[in-house]
């Protein structure tokens, strides 16, 4: 059953802390629970290995290349790398974020899977007014094979979302966002949250990260009418996330990442 109320985004208590804050700290770390909670590694799984990317061939071929917006510290993506390991052609991942949280241990354990991965640091609205103009202007940009988004994307309201999306379908051939269902057992679930044993901040942010996630074809309904060529898929994912998948009509399809 659907939450009857609005969608409501507010600022969330992580958002505002100082990175190097112990209290942001452990939050981070909470997330790493929270994800298993919600399963957002085997949704994304399931989402990316259905896209029709090339696989590992025998013969070598240019990276694919990845961003994730609003990565944070990148755990998230990394337990990805591990588990595609062998499946996927070598990756060249940026995660871009507000604040300098990738560790040189990260990276390295990136390496181990044959991700290159690199921060980028910086508004993830700077990057879309970047993309965005390049595209009214028809000049080249940077393009990438795949753009990510987990538990992002519902900390925003509808007219920001709309110019991030526009961005994404300007600068990119897929997207994969894995976000919070606003229904009521995730409602329920995000007051029961401490059960996992999470901090203050942690519990506050799940309350508000629901009433702010999605449903139905919400973010459908906000990528651009004017990009051709897409195929898109937004639904219910496990018990409490919600998934939108867009790609872009391939000229030759390879298989699946």
């Amino acid at each position: 059953m659907h939450m009857t109320l609005p969608r409501v985004v507010a600022p969330e208590l992580l958002d505002n802390l100082p990175a190097q804050d112990p209290v942001a700290q452990r939050s981070r770390r909470d997330l790493q629970r929270v994800h298993r909670a919600m399963g957002t590694r085997a949704t994304l799984l399931r989402a990316l290995r259905a896209l029709p990317m090339r696989r590992a061939q025998a013969t070598p071929l240019p990276p694919l290349s990845v961003l994730e917006l609003g990565a944070g510290d990148g755990r998230l993506m990394l337990g990805i790398a591990r588990s595609l390991h062998g499946e996927c052609p070598a990756v060249a991942m940026t995660l871009l974020d507000r604040q300098p949280l990738l560790t040189p241990a990260t990276v390295s354990e990136y390496a181990a899977s044959g991700w290159a991965v690199t921060a980028r640091i910086g508004d993830v609205f700077d990057w879309a007014s970047a993309a965005n103009a390049d595209r009214l202007t028809q000049q080249a940009a940077p393009r990438w094979d795949l753009i990510v988004a987990n538990l992002f994307l519902h900390h925003f309201k509808s007219a920001e979302l709309a110019s991030l999306l526009a961005a994404v379908a300007a600068s990119s051939d897929h997207f994969v966002a894995c976000e919070p269902r606003r229904a009521w057992l995730a409602w329920a679930g995000s007051h029961l949250i401490g059960a996992l044993g999470v901090n203050a901040v942690t519990r506050q942010d799940a309350v508000v990260s629901v009433h702010a996630g999605f449903r139905d074809h919400e973010l459908r309904s906000l990528w651009p009418a004017s990009a051709p060529g897409w195929t898109l898929a937004e639904y219910p994912a496990g018990l409490f996330s919600h998934c939108f998948v867009a790609s872009r009509a391939p000229t030759v399809t390879a298989g699946a990442l």
